[in-house]
């Protein structure tokens, strides 16, 4: 018989991790840009983030079809542990009536590396050998990016340009090197998209110092047809905008 003592975990929570992105002035919610009558910041309180929430419910949930559980269900609310430790782009319509958490049209959600390490990793750890990639590449700072949603009535280039008119005044702010994150197929059967799957697998493949390799598991190969049997107009036209690029 043997005793294992359990590891004393030192990570700040995330009221301490919160705190201490509060006390960065960037974080205040200054305008990051605009286009027109859109402008994009990042949220300056639990309202804004609630009510990005709100918006990713309508996209995920009535929209598309995701799952929920019984309290998104109730709270009509996208939300997990996540959303505490990132900071929320939001894209407002300053057109719009009402107060601004009402005017949310679009929202990225960004998990910093240092707040992810300390907070015991990135989301897309739970899908892909993130850790893996990170420790190959201990000079560059790494940003995730997630939970991409924009309203129907506003999928429109000025938008997405709003979008990362935020991400870049971010990552220069932070000095950010490389950005990932999670980019999904709509359903659970790969086969569904096996054209535009094995197009990528053939034609898109990283350096292998940037290979990620789903966790264990999770892995299917995405070769699942002919590649002479692919067309690749079709194929293309396919894919999700975020993997589209």
């Amino acid at each position: 018989m043997h005793t294992v003592m359990p590891e004393c975990d030192t990570r700040p929570n995330a009221s301490a991790l919160l705190g201490a992105r509060a006390a960065d002035a960037f974080a205040s919610g200054a305008p990051l840009g605009r286009i027109g009558n859109l402008e994009v910041r990042l949220a300056r309180n639990g309202a804004e983030i609630a009510a990005a929430q709100e918006v990713r419910y309508r996209v995920f949930y009535d929209e598309l079809g995701a799952r929920k559980d019984l309290f998104q269900a109730q709270d009509r609310r996208d939300a997990d542990r996540f959303d505490p430790l990132c900071d929320h782009l939001l894209v407002f319509d300053t057109s719009l009536p009402g107060p601004e958490h009402r005017r949310i049209v679009g929202t990225y959600r960004l998990l910093r590396q240092e707040i992810a390490t300390a907070a015991g990793g990135f989301y897309s750890e739970g899908e892909f050998e993130l850790t893996k990639l990170v420790a190959r590449h201990p000079g560059q700072r790494f940003l995730e990016l997630g939970r991409s949603c924009v309203l129907p009535e506003y999928r429109s280039k000025r938008t997405i340009e709003a979008l990362w008119q935020g991400i870049w005044a971010y990552i220069n702010h932070y000095g950010i090197g490389v950005m990932t994150g999670c980019a999904s197929f709509h359903g659970t059967v790969p086969a569904a998209h096996a054209e535009a799957l094995t197009y990528l697998a053939h034609h898109c493949r990283t350096d292998q110092a940037w290979d990620v390799r789903a966790v264990a598991g999770r892995y299917c190969s995405m070769d699942l047809m002919p590649i002479e049997a692919v067309n690749a107009k079709a194929a293309i036209a396919a894919m999700p905008p975020l993997v589209k690029g």
